[in-house]
Formats: structure tokens, C-alpha cells, sequence
């Protein structure tokens, strides 16, 4: 069977994921309190138990997409994240919540890396940035669509949107299997006495040295772990801060479900706005004006998620969660650009890109239940406020990449490390 052009495989794999994942995450926190009646510690302890699954399984997986298939990595990943959000929309208790997303971290760790790769792969790692921001842009389109439909399914039972959200991922997954190609990558070579297990060590070891011996990499790695460690409290807690510390008014009598929708739809129509001219500027730039963008948007972040974490006025803490919304969409594609033109040895790629996913999966369950204890004992405000300064080590990560001119070149010998 001919497969599909990879660009317009990559823009249904954004776009449908963009889609699955608004439906569900729209009104996901509003259904762990509402609903499933969470505390902040439960809350947090959700995306704990994902990212400890995420640390056990990354790097194993990683080397299955590096030995074996990029694409079946990626299409198992994405049927079984679809499966893992129906089940946790199904069962509204605490103990389901955190198995659900537990099991949905596991698919997630055969998609990380995997998908990135792939692309790579396929059109060639110096073409990447372009097609990332503009499917990103996609993505923040169609996720308008997922908004409004996330909001009317979650006037009729909150987790409607999210069963809706899984059904719609696993059917990205079925896609994907009719028409992802994969013509630019070549399994690892063995001989035929050499077990597959032997290959999968032997490229985890050469993946493991690429990064020690690449200090922007390991520069990389730091930045994602500083990030999931801010990242796991604010996800789990801004909406939790908004319903019990802020307050929504009774504006026109509008639902907490249309207020949640309404600030997502905002967030995207301003990252909308403010992605388009930055796109034409961002496309073809170096690594080191990347890096300064990306030092940029960090400070942007940690600043916005203080004052929303202080606020104690709603249209406030609105703006200041406006724009930690936008900064975070800007900065997320551009950040994973700059790590894969990082990586120049391709046979490693998804392995490397795995390693990082993991950092910040330390980052998130190291960072995370800290967070979470803070905000039971102190409150969500004095949680937030500490999230934010998680992020300040990256500050000072990027300006020392900056000092590296935004990348290093490849040191010899790393792409013949032995077995």
C-alpha cells in the first residue's frame, strides 16, 4: 500500500492529537475536583505516577523505535495513550485517575522520541523547524474546535469530553496505521548470531554517550528537568486555584465548564495571533537566536505563573494565566527543534530524544509531590509561587548555551561507540 506524504502524516498526527487532547484537558482538572473530588496531594500525585512510569519505560522504549520501527513505536503509543484516557474518563475515582494516567505515561514513552525521529527521518533534520511551527500552528487551530466541543459534552456530564478526547486519539492511531510511511530509517545492523536485546544495549550505551559527551545536551537535559518540575504543579493546581482560592464571577450567569473553555479558547486565539508573525521570523533562524527566544519566554513564564499564583482578583489571575499559556505554546516547538538539530547522529535520535523526556520526568516526580505537600499544608497560592521558581535554573541553562553559541558540533567517535 503507497503510504501518505510524511508532512501531511505529521500535520494528522498534531492535529488529531491536538484535538483528543483539548477534548480531554479543556475540563480534565475541573472533573479531578468536581467529580472525582481530588486533594491538591492527589492532584499532583496523578502526573507523579505517570512521570515515575515515564523514568522506568522512556529510554527501553526509545531503543525499541531506534532498533525495531519508528512508526509501529509511534502507532502503539497512540492507541494505547486513546485507551488509557477512556478508562480514567470511565471510572471517577482517585485510585483510577492515577492507574489511568500511569498507563497512559507508558504508551506516551513509545510516541516520545519516536514521533520526533521519524519526522527527522523522513524530510531531513535541517527541515524540521519550519514544519514544527506550523503544524503547531494547526494544532491551535483545531483545538478551537475542541474547546467548543469539550465544552457542550461537559454541560452534559464532565466526563463526557474526556471519553470523547481518548476515542478520538485511538482513531488518530487506526490512521496512522493505514497511512504512516517510514522509508528514511534503517534498523539497526546485527549479525545474525547477535541478539535483539544485545542491539538494544548497544545503542542505549551510544545514545547514553552522545549526551555525556555533548554538553548542550546535557545543558538540555537540565532545562527539561527544571521545566517538568515547574510544570507538574502548575498543571495540576491553576485550575484548582481558580475554582477554590480566586473565584469565577457570575458573569451573565456563565458555567465554571463555559469559563474553562472561554480561557482556552483565549489562550490559543492569542498564541494564534502572536505565532503567526513569529513563525515567518522563527523558521530559518540559527540555534542561537533560538536560545535567546527560549531564555526569553522562561522569564515571560516565570514571572506570569508568580502573579497568577498572588492574584486574588479574578480578570488578574486571568491575564497572568493568559500569558503562561501563550509563552508555554510558543516556547514547546521551538524547544524541541533546537534539541533534535542537537542530535546529528541519526541512528540514536530517538534514543537521545527518549533520555530527555526522562530528565523531565524526573524534573516532574522529584519536583511534583514536593509542590503537592506544599500546597496541602500552605495552600495552592504558596504551591504556584513555588513552581515558579523551579523554573529559574533554566534561566541561567540557557544563557550558558548562549555562551556555546546555541550548539557544539559533533565530537568524533561517538557514533562508533563499541558494544
Amino acid at each position: 500500500m503507497r503510504r501518505a506524504d510524511p508532512i501531511r502524516v505529521w500535520y494528522l498526527l498534531q492535529s488529531g492529537s491536538a484535538l483528543g487532547d483539548t477534548l480531554v484537558w479543556v475540563l480534565a482538572p475541573v472533573y479531578f475536583v468536581k467529580a472525582v473530588g481530588m486533594t491538591p496531594l492527589q492532584l499532583v500525585l496523578v502526573g507523579t505516577f505517570m512521570e515515575l512510569t515515564v523514568f522506568f519505560f522512556e529510554v527501553p522504549t526509545g531503543i525499541v523505535a531506534d532498533v525495531y520501527s519508528r512508526r509501529l513505536s509511534t502507532i502503539v503509543g497512540v492507541v494505547i495513550m486513546g485507551l488509557a484516557i477512556v478508562f480514567v474518563g470511565s471510572v471517577a475515582e482517585a485510585w483510577a485517575v492515577i492507574l489511568g494516567w500511569s498507563i497512559w505515561g507508558f504508551g506516551y514513552t513509545f510516541t516520545s522520541g519516536a514521533t520526533d525521529a521519524w519526522l527527522a527521518d523522513e524530510i531531513g533534520v535541517d527541515n524540521i523547524r519550519p514544519v514544527y511551527l506550523r503544524s503547531a500552528q494547526l494544532a491551535r487551530i483545531v483545538s478551537l474546535f475542541g474547546i467548543a466541543a469539550s465544552v457542550g459534552l461537559g454541560l452534559v456530564a464532565l466526563w463526557l469530553p474526556i471519553v470523547g478526547g481518548g476515542c478520538v486519539i485511538i482513531a488518530v492511531g487506526a490512521a496512522l496505521a493505514v497511512l504512516m510511511p517510514e522509508t528514511g530509517f534503517k534498523p539497526a545492523e546485527r549479525g545474525e548470531a547477535e541478539s535483539a536485546a544485545r542491539v538494544m544495549v548497544r545503542t542505549g550505551l551510544t545514545g547514553a554517550r552522545l549526551v555525556r559527551r555533548r554538553p548542550l545536551l546535557l545543558l538540555i537535559l537540565a532545562i527539561s528537568a527544571s521545566w517538568g518540575a515547574w510544570s507538574e504543579g502548575y498543571d495540576r493546581l491553576s485550575e484548582a486555584h481558580l475554582l477554590r482560592d480566586v473565584g469565577l464571577p457570575s458573569f451573565f450567569g456563565l458555567s465554571f465548564v463555559v469559563w474553562f473553555g472561554l480561557i482556552s479558547a483565549a489562550s490559543l486565539l492569542l498564541a494564534i495571533f502572536v505565532a503567526r508573525p513569529a513563525n515567518r521570523r522563527l523558521e530559518q533562524v540559527d540555534q542561537l537566536t533560538v536560545s535567546w527566544v527560549l531564555l526569553g519566554l522562561d522569564i515571560v513564564l516565570i514571572a506570569s505563573v508568580v502573579v497568577f499564583g498572588v492574584a486574588g482578583a479574578f480578570w488578574l489571575a486571568l491575564v497572568a494565566m493568559l500569558f503562561v499559556n501563550v509563552a508555554r505554546s510558543l516556547a514547546m516547538p521551538l524547544f524541541t527543534s533546537w534539541l533534535n538539530q542537537s542530535i546529528e547522529n541519526s541512528s540514536v535520535r530517538a534514543t537521545v530524544m527518549s533520555i530527555t523526556s526522562q530528565a523531565d520526568a524526573v524534573g516532574q516526580w522529584t519536583g511534583g509531590p514536593a509542590i503537592g505537600a506544599i500546597g496541602n499544608v500552605f495552600g495552592i497560592r504558596a504551591a504556584l509561587v513555588t513552581g515558579a521558581f523551579f523554573l529559574s535554573p533554566a534561566v541561567a541553562l540557557y544563557g550558558r548555551a548562549l555562551r556555546h553559541g546555541g550548539r557544539e558540533p559533533e565530537l568524533e567517535g561517538v557514533a562508533e561507540a563499541p558494544a
